[in-house]
């Protein structure tokens, strides 16, 4: 049997359910975004950046009549200079996803924006994939990441995840009339949240820094000298205080007239 490759698999029925409700989701997230840069790695026949208004956008991916060619894993970006960073199924069908999101940390500067879509293997999507001729045709073959897993490489990254959604809840049929009758359950996925068969992520990448603080000695000084208390003694005649010069002044001046 004929496995569909990417492209041939996005022209499908399926494809086409997955692609419109994929790309709904992109145009409300990027919309909201701001800054200079915007880059879309991978899916490069698809514009999932056309919401976003940066002055400059472009898509990078390993395949010819793209702006910048490259692999995901090693690209050619300045570190810390883009705003925000698309990333639409590139983790499951790499070798090395670990590789990809360190650069991606790496190019994005503090504050920057990365938004992670992938096929949820705890769902009926992912089941599909284990069963009979669908083995080894885009997207079954990829190596689907888990939610929980995903989430804790973002945060070991020190990004700060903003928001989680999850689309196509309808089972994955081939045909387009049981995509129809069971349409009923794009509805009710809020009810249960979990089932969708894809899951988006945005995260912020996070700069922690660490500031020493140290005291001013010279002019902690020159504040307790200042708010130092004059010496003073307690009058027993009177009860008042008096400053102690002027108390031997008084007793030396009284010594002299006894002397006289």
């Amino acid at each position: 049997m004929h496995k569909k490759n990417k492209l041939e698999w996005f022209e499908s029925c399926l494809g086409q359910y997955l692609l419109e409700r994929e790309q709904n989701y992109f145009d409300q997230a990027v919309a909201d975004v701001f800054g200079y840069h915007a880059m879309q790695i991978g899916f490069t026949q698809y514009d999932f950046l056309r919401a976003n208004r940066m002055p400059l956008q472009f898509r990078i991916g390993a395949e010819e009549g793209v702006a910048v060619r490259a692999t995901p894993d090693f690209l050619p970006i300045e570190t810390n200079s883009i705003d925000l960073v698309l990333m639409p199924h590139v983790l499951e069908f790499s070798v090395n996803p670990h590789q990809i999101l360190r650069e991606v940390q790496r190019v994005l500067m503090p504050e920057g924006h990365v938004i992670v879509s992938g096929f949820n293997p705890h769902s009926v999507w992912g089941m599909r994939g284990f069963f009979g001729s669908a083995r080894g045709g885009y997207p079954w073959r990829g190596n689907f990441i888990s939610r929980p897993r995903l989430r804790d490489w973002l945060t070991l990254l020190d990004f700060e995840i903003t928001r989680d959604r999850m689309c196509c809840f309808a089972p994955p049929f081939s045909q387009e009339k049981w995509l129809k009758r069971f349409s009923f359950m794009e509805t009710m996925g809020n009810r249960w949240p979990l089932s969708g068969g894809v899951y988006f992520f945005t995260a912020v990448k996070r700069v922690h820094g660490m500031r020493v603080i140290k005291p001013e000695w010279k002019k902690v000084r020159a504040a307790r000298k200042g708010m130092a208390p004059v010496a003073q003694r307690l009058d027993a005649h009177d009860g008042i205080r008096r400053p102690r010069r002027a108390a031997r002044l008084r007793i030396v001046k009284t010594t002299a007239q006894g002397g006289e």
